[in-house]
């Protein structure tokens, strides 16, 4: 999974979140084993230092002393990129705001103190829009052309070299890879709504929706959908899914299925299939398979819904 490594790429889209709640440091009892809600933990000669949430401390029991809040720089920036930490440390250090830094994975994090989060808060914005004059390039969506399929393989590949069930690293080639190298030449294949996103000339992002039924009902299944790493949580998900919808309806398409968190496809209008009487491919999937009725939605159906070949295949 690629990280970001331009440090103006990351300072305009870093897109700080503060976190819900008080957190502290403590440091954990010796022999002691690991429990609560410890969010990041640090390991030295002295003992184990623990950042956890307030009251989680309080009701273990444990003493602390800084109370802070907890920013997290949504950007995926690289672990080798050079000068974000600078940066943001330099900023805050002019506004006179102290400043611990964790760097996880896939985001760096700020415990501010819990009195200054609102103004680290502004100034972290201020920095952002100083990197962003440049006017950001626009995204243009239009139909997946044959050339672009093994940049489409290797973007899915890096899309979901994490696991969106698990939150960890995939072993080897991610299966959606396979998934939808078999779309692509399969018999419900559908070349309008194989959708991908291009910004500044770059493919950042591809959707597909293949057909599927409800018994002799025909609807669309939507995905794999994927954007690079680097790009997402910047709307690129939810432009092509938009327009998937517009294309959808444009066609006279009955609705949209899809497995995925309901949480965040309810935004877009997506409920789960039971409550319209359509039950998954799989009961297992409960509310995560989920379906959107488009305009012309006939109601009063029942049946299972069934995916293309290589989808039905999994």
């Amino acid at each position: 999974m690629t990280g970001e490594k331009d440090l103006q790429a990351l300072l305009a889209t870093m897109q700080p979140v503060l976190r819900q709640g008080d957190y502290v440091y403590a440091l954990w009892p010796h022999g002691k084993p690991l429990g609560g809600g410890i969010e990041a933990a640090v390991r030295e000669a002295e003992g184990l230092t623990v950042v956890l949430q307030r009251s989680e401390a309080d009701g273990l029991g444990l003493k602390y002393d800084f109370v802070a809040s907890w920013i997290t720089l949504q950007v995926h920036s690289a672990l080798e990129a050079v000068g974000l930490t600078a940066a943001v440390s330099a900023a805050l250090t002019a506004a006179r705001i102290s400043c611990n830094v964790l760097a996880g994975f896939h985001h760096d994090h700020l415990l501010v103190p819990v009195a200054d989060a609102p103004r680290a808060m502004a100034v972290l914005a201020e920095l952002a829009a100083e990197n962003a004059h440049v006017p950001a390039p626009r995204l243009l969506l239009r139909d997946e052309q044959p050339e672009d399929r093994d940049v489409l393989l290797e973007l899915t590949a890096a899309a979901f070299a994490i696991s969106p069930a698990t939150g960890m690293p995939v072993e080897g080639e991610p299966i959606e890879v396979e998934v939808l190298r078999q779309l692509f030449d399969c018999d419900e294949y559908l070349p309008q709504f194989s959708i991908v996103a291009e910004l500044d000339g770059e493919i950042v992002g591809h959707v597909i929706s293949t057909r599927g039924w409800v018994n002799d009902l025909e609807l669309l299944g939507l995905g794999p959908i994927g954007v690079v790493p680097k790009l997402q949580r910047h709307g690129i998900g939810s432009a092509l899914i938009h327009e998937t919808v517009v294309r959808a309806n444009a066609a006279g398409e009955w609705g949209i299925a899809l497995l995925g968190s309901p949480v965040y496809y309810e935004r877009f209008g997506f409920v789960p299939s039971t409550s319209l009487g359509i039950e998954p491919p799989s009961p297992e999937w409960g509310d995560y398979f989920q379906l959107l009725p488009l305009a012309v939605w006939p109601g009063g159906i029942h049946g299972t819904f069934r995916y293309a070949g290589p989808l039905a295949r999994l």
